[in-house]
């Protein structure tokens, strides 16, 4: 018998012994439960047993997800009801243990130590993983980041191919009865990214390398953050920045205007976007921003300048002021819609010390390597304005 059949049983014996006035069915009743009731133990205690197997096989899995550098299939697996183990991962990852090991690791280039801990914690060791401050800081860093915070962030490996759309017909009304409608005509291109390595380099005195454990890791990825995000961005700007007015097979385009720095010019920006560009922010150099400012105060008070749009800056587009005639000085657009940034190896940059190059001067190098692709996808996401000419 099966459990459900087992609590049937059980439920028809005990409306009997609440029915009978016959001692002996009674008797043989009340036997026959406490045999259901010892078949119930056995089969819940069976169950249980299968449970337990159940989450100790996912426990094995998510280790080993974890360890093989994937902790996006960990969470999933950790996530599943009854299972604590990336609870449990992620506790050990954080502990002054494994941080520590992991500093001595990232200094040194030695690994025999933390990939000890692995072993005897977490199971058999592979891919040594970041401990999960790391990990937490640069993905914040990454999404705060004044032009990232906007982006699409995927972690496909290899290239990524993107379609995007070059023109296509509109969709039309159809009479009951009539002819048939024409097929869409469509014509796209293919953006692809491909992945390339962003190296930073910083130098630092020896005094770092005395910092411990999660102090030193903060302090060397927080900079080294800073660095790479710095370079990835205005590497984004720039191809945005040079996108035809047409687009190509390979290139999406982006809408194009001359203007001065005026009350207006923003508007006029938003009105050449695309349909699907919904959320635009405004991106320039920081003296840009104090020329429009300067402009609103010239037209009068309480004019907004930037129509109520984000205003992210980035100093390697030019400030308008010192801009040459046809320059690119400010870029409006949706980065959500018309950007991708693809991290086949994850977020967090590899990084190596070298200790010697700079020894005599009592400085040590710090590189981080970041392996990321970024790039515009789609027609029209973005307007350029450029400078027009001097009058």
């Amino acid at each position: 018998m099966n459990l459900e059949q087992i609590e049937a049983r059980m439920a028809e014996l005990d409306a009997l012994v609440a029915d009978t006035q016959d001692e002996e069915a009674v008797k043989n009743a009340i036997e026959e439960r406490k045999q259901l009731e010892a078949e119930k133990a056995k089969l819940l205690a069976e169950e249980e047993e299968k449970k337990n197997q159940a989450a100790e096989a996912e426990k094995r899995a998510a280790n080993a997800a974890l360890l093989s550098g994937n902790p996006a299939l960990g969470n999933v697996i950790g996530n599943r009801k009854g299972a604590t183990t990336m609870k449990d991962i992620n506790e050990y990852r954080n502990s002054k243990e494994y941080i520590d090991a992991f500093a001595e690791y990232i200094k040194t280039g030695e690994d025999k130590q933390v990939r000890a801990l692995l072993t005897t914690n977490v199971g058999e060791a592979g891919t040594i993983a970041v401990p999960s401050l790391v990990y937490e800081e640069i993905k914040t860093a990454w999404d705060r980041n004044e032009i990232f915070e906007f982006v699409e962030k995927l972690d496909v490996v290899g290239n990524l191919l993107v379609n995007f759309e070059i023109s296509a017909s509109d969709a039309v009304f159809h009479d009951e009865g009539s002819g048939a409608v024409a097929e869409e005509t469509l014509t796209e291109g293919i953006a692809t990214l491909v992945p390339k390595s962003i190296i930073k380099w910083v130098s630092f005195s020896k005094e770092v390398l005395n910092m411990r454990g999660e102090g030193f890791l903060r302090y060397i990825y927080r900079e080294l953050s800073h660095k790479i995000l710095k370079a990835a961005a205005d590497d984004l700007i720039g191809k945005i920045a040079a996108l035809p007015s047409s687009a190509t097979a390979t290139t999406p385009c982006a809408a194009k205007i001359k203007k001065a720095a005026a009350v207006g010019t923003v508007v006029e920006a938003i009105g050449n976007l695309s349909d699907e560009a919904a959320n635009p922010i405004i991106v320039m150099n920081k003296l840009s921003y104090a020329e429009l400012k300067k402009a609103a105060y010239a037209a009068g008070y309480g004019i907004d300048p930037f129509e109520g749009l984000p205003v992210r800056y980035n100093n390697s587009l030019p400030a308008y002021a010192t801009a040459s005639e046809d320059d690119v000085w400010m870029i409006v657009g949706d980065f959500g819609y018309g950007a991708i940034a693809n991290f086949p190896n994850g977020q967090v940059a590899n990084i190596t010390v070298d200790e010697l190059t700079k020894k005599k001067q009592g400085m040590i190098d710090v590189i981080g390597d970041q392996y990321m692709a970024a790039a515009p996808v789609a027609c029209k996401a973005f307007c350029l304005v450029s400078k027009p000419a001097s009058m």
